[in-house]
């Protein structure tokens, strides 16, 4: 089985290395040291197993594990953590498993001997465990490859039949999310105009009228006039102003 460690503290994932090297000398192990790190080595060395840290800068364990149920094959995930209280509270279910730090030989043992029965469906029933966190990214799958775009680079959201596209300047990518749980994640960002869009904040450049006197916002940097439903104009006018 091929195993990835990922956590920011070297000193950590040494020592899980050495313990699975010594317990499971025919695992193959891989180290990454970031949540970034992680899905790109996902994409290059597909692992069977990932052991991953929920705190980390940048991008956190549970954002990861958001991201890999975009994959057709996703690798079981297992949970480090150093605080109890979120183990016990997000993950004491048979979903996926946990280990609190410091890490015991044994419960890793027994952590990596049950990993085989994962599933990706019982690690999608915990990927929303943590209330009040937002992914820094969003992601798709592309060819087979997962593609991330921070969301703070994301001009607009809207909404197509049943998928959702991104736009930012340079690109878009098409996402099996609703524009509802991305607007209740993301309502920092993020303001709806009209029923079937949302639109960053800091990328208005203006508010005009078109031919038909809809009126529109224009978006910087962006060719694009989205429309403005008569329901939304007046609280977005009272935002635009303050």
């Amino acid at each position: 089985m091929k195993v990835l460690i990922v956590d920011d503290e070297a000193l950590a994932r040494a020592r899980l290395r050495d313990m699975i090297a010594e317990d499971f000398p025919e695992h193959t192990l891989l180290e990454a040291g970031t949540g970034l790190k992680a899905l790109e080595m996902v994409g290059a060395e597909q692992p069977d197993l990932i052991l991953l840290d929920i705190r980390m800068p940048e991008m956190d364990g549970l954002e990861v594990a958001r991201h890999l149920l975009n994959l057709n094959q996703a690798p079981v995930v297992v949970f480090t953590t150093a605080y109890q209280e979120h183990a016990l509270s997000a993950f004491d279910t048979n979903a996926v498993d946990y280990l609190v730090k410091p890490i015991r030989r044994e419960r890793l043992v027994r952590a990596l001997t049950r990993a085989s029965s994962l599933r990706k469906a019982q690690l999608a029933a915990i990927s929303h465990a943590e209330p009040g966190t937002r992914r820094q990214h969003l992601s798709a799958t592309i060819h087979g490859k997962l593609q991330l775009q921070p969301v703070d680079a994301i001009s607009f959201l809207k909404a197509e039949q049943k998928y959702v596209t991104a736009h930012w300047p340079g690109g878009e990518m098409l996402l099996d999310e609703s524009l509802k749980s991305l607007e209740n994640e993301f309502a920092d960002r993020f303001t709806r105009i009209h029923r079937n869009t949302l639109v960053a904040m800091d990328c208005i450049s203006g508010l005009e009228k078109d031919e038909q006197g809809n009126a529109c916002v224009l978006i910087r940097d962006l060719p694009d006039r989205l429309q403005v439903s008569r329901r939304h104009l007046s609280a977005l006018k009272k935002m635009l102003k303050t």
